[in-house]
């Protein structure tokens, strides 16, 4: 049972014996080095980068459903990249325009 799972899973079209395995098995690396950036102070985070990381997640979690053969592991790593860009943007959006607002406030007070 497990050996034609493995088997199946060895000879898919978008297998390990293909670029289309390894290409979306490195790109966790992008993933995974923004999850690292989650303890960083937002003031570094960069705009133009998370935009990209965010807006290619999104434009290859759906063009992974509509390929042949559907590819599975470039819609988790896509959809991965996105959550974390659009998290990432929402530290640095929070960070620059709504806590100098607060620290305004409790000046004045």
């Amino acid at each position: 049972m497990a050996s034609s799972k493995f088997q199946a899973m060895w000879n898919h079209p978008a297998g390990p014996k293909t670029i289309h395995f390894w290409a979306p098995t490195f790109k966790w690396g992008i993933s995974i080095a923004n999850i690292a950036d989650f303890s960083n102070p937002p003031d570094m985070v960069s705009y133009p980068q998370q935009i990209v990381v965010s807006t290619t997640g999104i434009i290859w979690s759906r063009y992974s459903t509509v390929i042949t053969p559907k590819n599975w592991n470039l819609f988790s790593v896509s959809i991965a990249m996105a959550g974390t860009g659009l998290y990432q943007l929402g530290r640095k959006v929070k960070h620059d325009y709504f806590s100098e607002e607060e620290a305004t406030i409790d000046k004045t007070l």
